[in-house]
């Protein structure tokens, strides 16, 4: 599924639970490019392709969902006219794409639990310029990772 309007970015943000109190940075700093689910194999691994479309300094899409932790295989596309790169968390170590300009590459990272995992491009001013998008894993956190604390009071 991939968003081609603000307000389909909006109601899959919304669908997704990501737009409530607490994960408000994923609906309101990645504000640009689309929100896309990564497509699951019939080996369990997921898979999406990943752009940097000519003159947008931005990755699209820029928020990729994935339904539960696992295997995700990225295909970057840098169809860009500029040198950019790709720095991917994953499970004990990090993944680094150079991306010079009409290029592509791959990267495969393993994101095991729940939660939400940053990317971007650390080379000239890319990240302050808008190449920063999220991993997002959905799921619960298993009863033995949780924090044991009571309840905070809101206000």
């Amino acid at each position: 599924m991939t968003t081609s309007s603000a307000q389909d970015r909006a109601d899959l943000l919304h669908k997704l639970g990501l737009d409530q109190q607490n994960k408000g940075p994923i609906g309101r700093v990645i504000t640009t490019g689309n929100v896309e689910q990564a497509k699951e194999r019939e080996d369990g691994t997921m898979h999406i392709r990943l752009r940097i479309n000519p003159d947008e300094i931005a990755w699209d899409p820029a928020v990729i969902v994935m339904p539960h932790g696992g295997d995700l295989e990225i295909e970057i596309f840098n169809d860009d006219l500029n040198t950019h790169c790709a720095l991917f968390p994953s499970n004990g170590d990090r993944k680094f794409i150079w991306l010079v300009n009409h290029s592509r590459g791959r990267a495969k990272l393993n994101l095991d639990g729940p939660g939400y995992y940053w990317f971007s491009s650390p080379t000239g001013n890319d990240e302050g310029r808008g190449l920063t998008g999220a991993i997002v894993v959905l799921g619960d956190v298993p009863p033995e990772a949780r924090l044991d604390r009571p309840e905070q009071p809101r206000p």
